[in-house]
């Protein structure tokens, strides 16, 4: 037996599924417009990885 998800019921959301997605997204956008090959150095500015780095050291 096949199980459907109810239609405009319940809605679960995963933020950080949700995030993962949009950070994905924008990766892809990023790769999609470079000319050549992306750095580390220019991925890790579209995942803002430096930015994360002083919000968790601030904690």
């Amino acid at each position: 037996m096949t199980r459907v998800a109810p239609v405009g019921g319940t809605t679960v959301q995963d933020h950080v599924a949700l995030a993962e997605i949009e950070l994905c997204g924008e990766l892809i956008i990023a790769a999609s417009a470079a000319r050549e090959r992306l750095s580390l150095e220019s991925i890790d500015e579209v995942l803002r990885v430096a930015e994360e780095r002083r919000t968790g050291a601030d904690q």
